[in-house]
């Protein structure tokens, strides 16, 4: 392990939340002139999941930061144009087109890769190649069918080609069709100056920390090779060259980094108030969030329902530079549906209520509907509040 430098600055633990927040883009006047495509480019990576309650993670990340921006600018912003590639970062995320050259270390890894789940029959790879090139962009099923059978897991033969070239980087997702990926040539859909895999490891390694330190603003070791699944090692060969400066946080016990333009101004400005997606990049790893917010996150959706405690998709509620509860959202018609919220007290009321109504107004319903309430003391104030709200 690298040995850092001594640190210089002593951030308090209030000081680091602030700075995290502003970071993701959730402290401050949103920058409504660069609109979605700015907010990717902030973030460095927009997590794609195939969940869709309100509406798919992908545009719930830039509405609980911009506001009630349309769904269909959302997926014009990401898709029009040669803005955005889909590939593995955090998990499979919209990425900027310009970090393409950077990922050229994730793609040799795959090209080397001895294992594989599926695979791959003979002539299929050369084949959705030499289809794409005549035909594309297509989907899977355009390709030849995405499945043999019913079970999610058994790909056909395009599929597991199609696949392999989107990891080997000679393909690439241009868009979500139905939540299909529609796949075309690399060589296509990426600008000529960017279609090259010629930096080395190190250089990627060391671009994609220093972007999620710029990212989370403030972040130990684990949270930096979290943002884009790096390797411990991996962010310990780089760190010291990256352009981010060792810092300690007041009750974090273990060493940090931070973005340097980030200590330059101390972070002010308003708060955003808003539901967050589970995936959300502000959240994405649990014990950051418990150690920043004192918030214990997870995404139960793939629990067994006996054992939820906070609902199939409960989202965490932003206000006030805090985590204050968590909503688990249905739709019925033009009825938003709480089916269960967790306030954390009373004060978390009036905030809980300005999210659920802005949330209901941004998905065209015009009722918001409370199911159950964790703490049912709260539940005819939380009412009480959202008819006011709702006018």
């Amino acid at each position: 392990m690298t040995t850092a430098p001594r640190p210089t600055t002593e951030l308090s633990a209030d000081e680091a939340r602030r700075i995290a927040l502003r970071a993701q883009g959730l402290l401050g006047a949103p920058d409504r002139r660069s609109g979605v495509r700015g907010v990717l480019r902030h973030l460095g990576a927009v997590q794609l999941d195939t969940i869709s309650v309100l509406a798919r993670s992908h545009e719930l990340i830039p509405y609980a930061r911009l506001g009630a921006v349309g769904r269909r600018t959302v997926e014009d912003a990401y898709w029009k144009g040669t803005h955005a590639f889909e590939y593995w970062s955090h998990a499979a995320c919209v990425l900027p087109i310009e970090e393409w050259p950077h990922f050229a270390f994730r793609r040799r890894a795959y090209r080397d890769r001895p294992h594989w789940h599926h695979t791959l029959p003979d002539g299929a790879y050369d084949q959705v190649i030499k289809q794409l090139r005549a035909e594309g962009p297509l989907t899977a099923t355009e390709l030849g069918g995405a499945k043999r059978t019913s079970e999610w897991w058994d790909w056909s033969g395009a599929k597991v080609a199609v696949e392999r070239a989107l990891m080997y980087g000679e393909v690439v997702c241009v868009e979500r069709r139905g939540w299909k990926r529609v796949y075309d040539l690399a060589e296509r859909a990426v600008p000529g100056e960017l279609l090259h895999d010629e930096l080395d490891d190190a250089e990627c390694l060391r671009r994609l920390v220093r972007l999620a330190g710029q990212s989370l603003g403030v972040g130990t070791r684990a949270d930096i090779a979290d943002y884009h699944r790096l390797k411990a090692e991996q962010v310990d060969a780089v760190i010291a060259d990256s352009g981010l400066v060792p810092v300690t946080v007041e009750g974090w016990g273990r060493p940090a980094w931070a973005d340097p333009a980030a200590l330059r101004t101390p972070p002010r400005g308003r708060h955003r108030t808003t539901l967050l997606s589970p995936f959300d990049s502000l959240v994405w790893e649990r014990a950051r969030t418990e150690r920043i917010f004192g918030f214990t996150h997870r995404l139960e959706a793939y629990v067994p329902k006996p054992k939820r405690i906070h609902g199939y998709f409960a989202m965490p509620v932003l206000a006030g530079g805090r985590l204050v509860g968590r909503v688990d959202p249905a739709r019925a018609g033009r009825t938003l549906v709480a089916k269960q919220v967790t306030l954390d007290g009373a004060g978390a009321v009036p905030a809980v209520a300005q999210a659920l109504v802005e949330a209901a107004s941004w998905v065209d319903c015009t009722d918001v509907r409370v199911e159950r309430v964790d703490a049912p003391e709260l539940r005819e104030a939380l009412v009480a509040e959202l008819a006011r709200a709702l006018g």
